[in-house]
């Protein structure tokens, strides 16, 4: 099967099933990881050293079995299953536009439980302007995170290079905090993480300038993201808000501590609109990857 056939395949269960609510294998592996975690790193006592063994427990042998499966008879199905499985287009669509709606109905406590479903600072104190801010930052992020970067993999190298980037994306939502139980035992997994998103999270910046106000996205990328605490999530998020010419970024409360975050973007205060907007970009992103790779399998063939 092409590339880019098996791309559409993977999209379109996406489109089609959403997220598996029973049954889905990241449910049975973050169990697998919460059990890793407690044998190695019980009372936060563990080193750098049990995080990357811990991450090699978890995400090595999926990787391994996933590879001689793809290497069977079946193993066009097996790369269809593992990239629909890596995505999360349809979860990002089903979380981002209730929040939209009720902020557009005037619901504000809707709104913020709504949002506090994609974002993990506290929500119960802010204001329309903050839900849609934090609503918009989130599309952006996460279409980076849940899409974009596993089409990259899927693309470079298949069924376990889209396995590979999903384990390990999610080893470090559940392992990647600076704080006394991981700052030690979760750095692999974010390290690691981190690396796996270097360039797709650049290709995303790119991709999210050239459908948007390409001259301003360009201007808060180079200017914006070096200040921003991640280095993949500033870039996608600077050029997502200089290509939607809206504001993002500012204080924001996470764990219960007050974070003074750089300003991102330029333009107008946030909306319910912007987040989506900030949907239609990733849309239209996965789009022109899309086009891409049809160009491009078209010329090599």
């Amino acid at each position: 099967m092409s590339l880019v056939l098996a791309v559409l395949a993977g999209l379109g269960l996406d489109a089609w099933l959403g997220e598996p609510r029973r049954w889905h294998p990241l449910v049975g592996f973050g169990n697998l990881a919460q059990r890793i975690e407690q044998r190695l790193n019980s009372g936060g006592r563990g080193w750098r050293s049990h995080g990357v063994t811990g991450w090699c427990l978890a995400v090595l042998p999926a990787v391994l079995l996933v590879w001689l499966l793809a290497l069977s008879s079946l193993g066009w199905l097996v790369e269809i299953l593992a990239l629909y499985f890596a995505l999360g287009l349809k979860s990002l669509a089903q979380h981002a536009q209730p929040v939209a709606q009720a902020l557009r109905l005037g619901q504000l406590d809707e709104a913020r439980r709504r949002v506090g479903y994609l974002v993990s600072r506290r929500t119960r104190e802010l204001d329309a302007t903050a839900v849609a801010r934090a609503g918009t930052e989130s599309v952006l992020e996460n279409g980076s995170d849940a899409v974009f970067a596993a089409l990259f993999w899927f693309c470079l190298l298949g069924a376990p290079g889209v396995v590979l980037y999903r384990l390990s994306n999610t080893l470090d939502a559940m392992w990647g905090y600076r704080n006394e139980r991981f700052e030690r035992f979760g750095w692999a997994a974010a390290k690691i993480d981190d690396a796996l998103n270097y360039v797709p999270a650049r290709l995303v910046a790119l991709t999210y300038a050239l459908l948007g106000q390409t001259h301003r996205a360009i201007r808060c990328w180079s200017a914006q993201a070096p200040h921003w605490d991640s280095p993949n999530a500033g870039p996608v998020m600077a050029a997502g808000a200089g290509a939607l010419g809206v504001c993002l970024g500012g204080a924001a409360i996470y764990h219960g501590v007050e974070e003074q975050r750089p300003q991102l973007g330029e333009g107008s205060e946030a909306q319910a609109r912007d987040i989506e907007r900030a949907l239609n970009l990733v849309y239209a992103g996965v789009g022109l990857w899309l086009l891409v790779l049809s160009v491009g399998g078209v010329w090599l063939a």
